[in-house]
């Protein structure tokens, strides 16, 4: 895991904004003659950045233009990726579109933003590209239809480290980013990750989700439940994220799975389960399952080593009235606590 830096945090920039960025370059050498030493682009709030190119080129109609990810000190698998746009004029009529490359992803599966067919450059992106693609067509008179081709050398192996598989996004990376800044070590991007999984599961039909604390209980509850992989949410620590979201856009039945610790913090109330934002009380631990020895434990596994499968069956049961009492409405909840080698210790619920 990579460890928080001591000190202010810097922010960096979404593939989207760097593809922003490259768009308005490569265009500025298609229209224009030649290419800036760098360019600055305005964001959706505002911000103004400004780009180094890491790759240039160009030839008959076409130009392209190279931008190197700086994710700032946000732990994130693109950093230091190149993001490499090529505009080419194309048919007139035909407007601004869009083209996957090397590394670039095809949706292969309803319910995300962008529709199936189509390269996985997500709406606030496009957005940010054709707004370029027309300020500068404007500006040099020249007709606003352009092929924009999105690239990200070894994106398909980066992409291995994503939710893209799962979401059914194949073949490569994703091009992001709402408000073109990565904040530092912040939540949003998961959670969104969790939201866009509980769409491609809902528009495909499926009936039963799981989310997990980690991959060895994931493993535990697809195996389990014969799940497929689509079907299967990386919750996380992020359990309230994904189940205020799962209240919303509701799926029948809900699996939710986990160790000892991070279950126990979910029965004791605890949306957030990382251990930095939420602790297990273990005077109340004590009361729940009626053994005051465990007001003395250190750990929640070093309570379990003192109480045993009692224990884990206090806190799956105890786990299940927490969420479906929050959260249940028209859903149906079942948990599942596992221990470190994916050895089911209880389950409560449907």
């Amino acid at each position: 895991m990579t460890r928080k830096p001591d000190g202010p945090l810097r922010r960096g920039w979404t593939t989207g904004a760097c593809a922003t960025a490259a768009t308005r370059a490569a265009l500025l050498r298609l229209w224009g003659g030649s290419f800036p030493k760098d360019v600055q682009i305005t964001l959706p709030k505002g911000e103004v950045p400004v780009f180094a190119l890491a790759h240039t080129d160009a030839g008959d109609g076409w130009a392209e233009v190279g931008i190197t990810k700086d994710a700032g000190d946000d732990p994130d698998v693109t950093h230091g990726a190149l993001i490499i746009v090529r505009v080419a004029q194309s048919a007139g009529g035909g407007g601004v579109t869009f083209h996957a490359g090397e590394g670039v992803g095809m949706v292969t599966k309803a319910g995300l933003p962008i529709g199936v067919g189509e390269p996985a450059i997500n709406p606030v992106p496009r957005q940010m590209m054709t707004a370029q693609v027309e300020e500068l067509a404007a500006e040099f008179g020249q007709l606003a239809d352009i092929a924009i081709t999105v690239s990200i050398p070894g994106g398909a192996q980066i992409a291995q480290k994503t939710w893209n598989p799962r979401l059914g996004i194949l073949g490569g990376l994703s091009v992001l980013g709402t408000t073109g800044i990565v904040r530092p070590f912040s939540c949003a991007a998961w959670i969104a990750s969790i939201h866009r999984g509980v769409d491609v599961a809902r528009a495909g039909g499926v009936h039963h989700v799981a989310g997990c604390t980690g991959s060895t209980s994931e493993a535990a509850v697809q195996k389990l439940m014969g799940l497929p992989d689509h079907a299967m949410l990386d919750m996380g620590d992020f359990a309230g994220g994904m189940l205020k979201y799962l209240k919303r856009h509701p799926v029948p039945r809900v699996t939710i799975g986990g160790g000892i610790g991070k279950l126990t913090k979910l029965a004791q109330g605890a949306l957030d389960l990382h251990s930095g934002r939420s602790q297990v009380d273990f005077q109340a631990l004590a009361v729940m399952c009626g053994d005051p020895r465990l007001a003395q434990a250190n750990t929640a596994l070093q309570a379990y080593e003192i109480a045993g499968k009692p224990m884990a069956q206090a806190v799956a049961d105890r786990a299940l009235a927490v969420v479906q009492t929050g959260f249940g409405g028209e859903m149906q909840f079942d948990i599942v606590v596992i221990d470190r080698d994916g050895t089911i210790l209880a389950r409560a619920g449907a």
